[in-house]
């Protein structure tokens, strides 16, 4: 399964500040390039919603969201805002085909595990619609490690991304970069990409 307990357990006690210090959201013009990318009354998935401030967004701008995470608390924040009816879920969950118009994987996958990353990639490009829109950030590296909070993170070079999307059978539309401090207050490299199935 990828869920690893202890991760779950430091977003469940700090689902709170997380929610805080992301509140500002934080890659605004790819979410809003994402969202004027979605026809009129898209079907989206945000896969790892955390608080639902994304979900809640893009359910703004008139589309239909699944919100999912295997926080509870994350769940029960996301349910707050308008628009947005999250589920407690895990990657292991996304069983559905040719249902969405875009997913939005905004550093979510970044905690399974590296042999469950094919397979979860499979599931989501499984889950798109024909040219479905796919937003993915993660943090960059090489290794896996937990943070000075205890999440498990697995970091990925731009190379490795790029060939397990390709390899999923997504088709790669742009890449951004950038370094930001998250809940563990150090500062990381990250990247996004936007791809289409």
């Amino acid at each position: 399964m990828s869920v690893d307990a202890r991760t779950i357990k430091v977003y469940d006690a700090r689902a709170a500040d997380y929610s805080r210090m992301t509140k500002e959201l934080e890659g605004f013009d790819g979410l809003l390039a994402f969202c004027n990318a979605m026809p009129k009354g898209a079907h989206v998935l945000d896969i790892g919603c955390g608080p639902g401030l994304y979900a809640a967004f893009i359910a703004q701008q008139g589309c239909l969201v699944d919100a999912v995470d295997a926080s509870l608390e994350m769940v029960r924040l996301a349910d707050q805002h308008a628009g947005v009816s999250a589920r407690h879920a895990s990657f292991d969950d996304i069983t559905d085909a040719a249902v969405y118009d875009g997913i939005w994987a905004n550093f979510s996958l970044l905690h399974a595990p590296r042999a469950d990353f094919p397979k979860h990639l499979a599931a989501l490009h499984r889950a798109c619609k024909p040219a479905a829109l796919l937003h993915i950030g993660m943090k960059t590296g090489s290794n896996t490690a937990r943070d000075a909070i205890d999440r498990m993170y697995t970091y990925y070079s731009e190379d490795d991304l790029l060939t397990h999307l390709m390899t999923a059978g997504f088709k790669i539309d742009r890449c951004e970069y950038g370094t930001s401090s998250g809940l563990d207050g150090v500062l990381a490299d990250w990247i996004t990409m936007a791809a289409h199935a």
